[in-house]
């Protein structure tokens, strides 16, 4: 089993104000669009499903937000500003779904998947209606929510309380992170089972190289990230009104305080999916279910 393959298509979209956005595709040209908001500190070149788009007729379109990878930086954007970037590159990639529905055809905009911190940037462009079905693997939830204050470690409630209280701080702290520390970070906080996917030599090799592009332009754009998500997101979960899928492996002792069981009650209608003999690789263990699940949601 593959669980990444290099970019089949890659680019760049210039937006309307000039700035460029970077991505990278996998799967059939005139697939169904799934558009793909990668983990902290990875660029467009890490997707999933190597052996799961093509049979499904999936076109996976991974994006740099700004500031990582080919994507022009945005200092001191914000989740609305994100949300804005997504609905120029939906229309200037025609990232459209065609849903064949019993008496006509419907227009939809695309699926979102959001992976680890990608999952608050999925949430905000759901909340502004550009998604037709959203999956949530392995997200990181909304930490700084008072549900969670008396549940997080000192070491976390340490981090959220310094967002709140000083951002710009804060954001200075997280500039002081790098490729490298990213690395370690996640490879120390992993079970075993997620070890088997992330040591792979050719998942490390892909990984190592999209922690390395996500650098490329210096700390800015992951920093500027990780105030955002850890912050008290600005948008509405109980107004999201499309299809949310959760996916959270048992094993995941780092996203949630509790593998998505709060943020589940959140949204409207959302379904919890708890994966056993996994923790935060989920996204690569599992693309199968992920991706038909979306499908059959979308339809």
């Amino acid at each position: 089993m593959a669980y990444v393959i290099s970019p089949e298509r890659r680019g760049e979209t210039r937006l309307p104000d000039g700035r460029l956005l970077g991505w990278a595709e996998w799967g059939p040209e005139d697939g169904a669009p799934v558009l793909l908001c990668p983990g902290a500190a990875t660029s467009r070149h890490l997707g999933f499903g190597a052996n799961a788009v093509h049979p499904l007729g999936v076109r996976l379109v991974s994006v740099d937000r700004p500031g990582l990878g080919a994507s022009t930086p945005s200092p001191g954007r914000t989740f609305a500003d994100f949300a804005a970037d997504m609905r120029d590159l939906i229309a200037l990639r025609d990232l459209i779904t065609v849903r064949d529905l019993i008496t006509v055809r419907d227009m939809a905009n695309p699926i979102m998947v959001g992976n680890s911190q990608g999952a608050p940037f999925a949430l905000a462009c759901a909340a502004e209606g550009l998604a037709s079905a959203v999956a949530i693997v392995s997200g990181a939830d909304e930490v700084a929510t008072p549900q969670f204050a008396s549940v997080l470690p000192d070491d976390l409630r340490g981090l959220v309380a310094r967002v709140a209280s000083d951002p710009a701080g804060a954001e200075q702290f997280f500039r002081g992170l790098g490729a490298a520390a990213m690395s370690t970070m996640v490879m120390d906080a992993s079970p075993p089972s997620d070890l088997q996917v992330y040591r792979d030599p050719v998942f490390a090799a892909a990984y190592r190289q999209a922690l390395d592009e996500a650098f490329a332009q210096g700390p800015d754009g992951y920093a500027r990230d990780t105030v955002l998500a850890m912050g008290r997101w600005p948008f509405v979960l109980g107004e999201i009104n499309v299809p949310v899928d959760l996916w959270y492996g048992e094993q995941d002792t780092t996203h949630s305080p509790d593998n998505g069981k709060t943020l589940a009650t959140r949204i409207p209608g959302a379904r919890l999916h708890t994966l056993p003999r996994i923790g935060g690789a989920a996204l690569w263990k599992h693309p199968t279910s992920i991706l038909h699940t979306a499908l059959t949601r979308l339809r």
